[in-house]
């Protein structure tokens, strides 16, 4: 009998998404969808289109909070938007990003701070970047029952030391790290890998060393997955869109639009419209005049 939670909506029954569901879609050769969220009604609406699952990303500092990168970001902030996901969303599997110095001072903080992200956040998972020089935390983390997502290749929160947002893996002598970063990860016990903005061919091979599902974002077909930040896909995010971003809508615009016609109609008395407006009985107003 399976001890996977299944969630009725309406007359479609189906299944919480969890992490043995990832290594089972890669077994068969079914494609991983991720997404992000950081609030409930998005959350809501990723999850009843029937995603895979959504990341909670520091991508929030700068598509949410207008931050410049995802440094500032903090584990109060994370928590606090996890929250409001978790609320959301009930089939996915939900993974909580940690943010930039949450997991890098030592293994106990990183573990700690994993651990909130469950207990406090309501996540699935947890996600972090970086290769051989996470295995310690990534092994105490997944030693506590917490399930860890890997990210290797262009790492956000490492902005400053690769010299801005580049592609990574370029060369045989960074591509065979990345290789090898990735296979340390796997048996550090990560139960999936994000490779961001790597060579087709290099995620490619990466994904057939793996046993477990690589999700791709900048990184081909090749992966076992692909993730998007939500706002590069709605065209919300207006001061840049990454190159690898296919753009299914373009909300910006579309607000833009809705608020100047807003504020058009207020000041031509346009809106609101009787259809708008809360009336009152004749009979009523007129005792209401009389005993003014």
């Amino acid at each position: 009998m399976s001890t996977v939670p299944t969630i009725s909506t309406g007359a479609v029954t189906r299944k919480k998404m969890t992490t043995l569901g990832f290594r089972q879609k890669k077994e068969r050769g079914e494609p991983i969808t991720m997404l992000t969220a950081y609030d409930y009604p998005t959350a809501l609406a990723i999850d009843n289109a029937g995603i895979d699952s959504i990341l909670v990303g520091d991508s929030l500092g700068m598509v949410v909070l207008g931050y410049e990168n995802t440094l500032p970001v903090t584990m109060e902030e994370m928590l606090h938007h996890s929250r409001a996901v978790s609320r959301g969303a009930k089939h996915a599997l939900l993974v909580g990003d940690m943010p930039f110095m949450s997991y890098q001072v030592s293994v106990e903080d990183a573990t700690r701070n994993a651990g909130r992200f469950l207990q406090q956040g309501g996540m699935d998972a947890v996600k972090l970047e970086g290769g051989r020089e996470r295995v310690d935390a990534i092994r105490a983390i997944t030693g506590s029952g917490i399930p860890v997502m890997g990210h290797l290749g262009l790492t956000p929160q490492s902005v400053h030391q690769l010299g801005g947002f580049r592609a990574q893996g370029k060369t045989a002598s960074a591509a065979k790290r990345l290789v090898e970063d990735a296979l340390l990860l796997e048996e550090a016990g990560c139960f999936s890998i994000v490779l961001e903005s790597v060579p087709a061919r290099l995620a490619e091979l990466i994904s057939q060393k793996l046993s477990i599902p690589t999700i791709g974002i900048g990184a081909g077909t090749g992966c076992d997955g692909q993730v998007l930040v939500t706002h590069d896909l709605l065209g919300l995010f207006d001061r840049f869109t990454p190159k690898f971003v296919k753009k299914y809508a373009n909300f910006h615009a579309e607000m833009n639009k809705a608020f100047s016609d807003y504020i058009e109609d207020v000041e031509t008395k346009r809106f609101p419209a009787q259809e708008h407006s809360v009336e009152m009985d004749d009979k009523e107003w007129e005792s209401l005049v009389k005993g003014l």
